[in-house]
């Protein structure tokens, strides 16, 4: 997807629009986390979600048209990395996981953000895989602050990833948002501490680590936009927008009662929530 530069620094103003944006991104991902069940199709979940921001919402649907991208969401399932296509011939099964990525635009402010979905009842391993990606997201998220850098981020998502045995997708990133949905700063999910771009407050990205119960390599797929491993093990990502403020980090993304690495999320239940409290 493309990128382009642009003012890096979001002025107060402006962080009120934004965060009107990003809530309504983590609103449809509330709203579809029911839906997401044995015997539905990724199509049916696209257009459910295509119905909310449009009708409900009031918001238009990024994702339709950018690039040539043909629906409201991106639905990647199992050993799919990112930007799988809906469909109405792809039919979830029971232990199947899928990332539901979606960004809407509202008043020419953009949100973004995905989430990991349970299709009925997942296996340990898989399990793991889905906790472990979204502890390392948070690992990245709790190394923002002004004067860190953008390895600092990084290095803080690699290391929770690698010591679990997983690898890191480096060919996908993070990135800058704002009127622009793909934009400067390009945020990667591996890196070295005290490398790469200094933060600073007003800045905003998203943070979005891919990571492979296998190994890293990806293959896209003859679409054009379908990424899937290529040793076909499951991949799962997390994405959330961030805010660099005067002390720290603003989350602008959060799903309800989300407040960190160990909150319920519907449907996946992320490190440090009890198997049982699934939904």
């Amino acid at each position: 997807m493309s990128r382009r530069n642009a003012n890096l620094i979001k002025t107060p103003e402006q962080m009120v629009q934004a965060r009107v944006a990003a809530q309504l991104a983590a609103d449809v991902l509330t709203m579809i986390a029911p839906h997401v069940k044995p015997g539905v199709t990724t199509a049916y979940l696209d257009q459910l979600c295509n119905d909310y921001i449009v009708n409900v919402q009031q918001a238009i649907p990024a994702n339709v048209g950018y690039g040539g991208f043909p629906a409201t969401v991106c639905s990647s399932v199992n050993h799919v990395v990112c930007h799988g296509i809906p469909s109405a011939e792809q039919v979830l099964k029971n232990g199947d996981i899928i990332n539901i990525d979606v960004a809407v635009i509202k008043d020419g402010w953009h949100g973004d953000t995905s989430r990991m979905y349970y299709v009925g009842e997942p296996s340990k391993p898989t399990r793991k895989l889905v906790e472990t990606t979204y502890a390392a997201m948070w690992a990245g998220i709790r190394a923002v602050k002004p004067k860190a850098t953008l390895g600092d981020v990084g290095f803080a998502i690699q290391t929770v990833a690698e010591k679990a045995g997983y690898s890191v997708v480096l060919d996908y990133c993070g990135h800058g948002i704002g009127m622009v949905y793909h934009e400067d700063p390009q945020v990667t999910h591996y890196g070295r501490p005290g490398q790469g771009m200094v933060l600073k407050p007003g800045m905003l990205f998203t943070i979005e680590p891919m990571i492979n119960a296998g190994k890293a390599a990806t293959k896209e797929l003859s679409d054009g936009w379908t990424v899937e491993t290529r040793d076909k093990s499951l991949s799962a990502q997390w994405e959330h927008m961030v805010h660099v403020t005067e002390t720290g980090f603003e989350v602008l993304t959060l799903a309800p009662g989300e407040t960190g690495a160990k909150a319920q999320i519907p449907n996946a239940v992320p490190a440090g929530v009890e198997p049982s409290s699934a939904a």
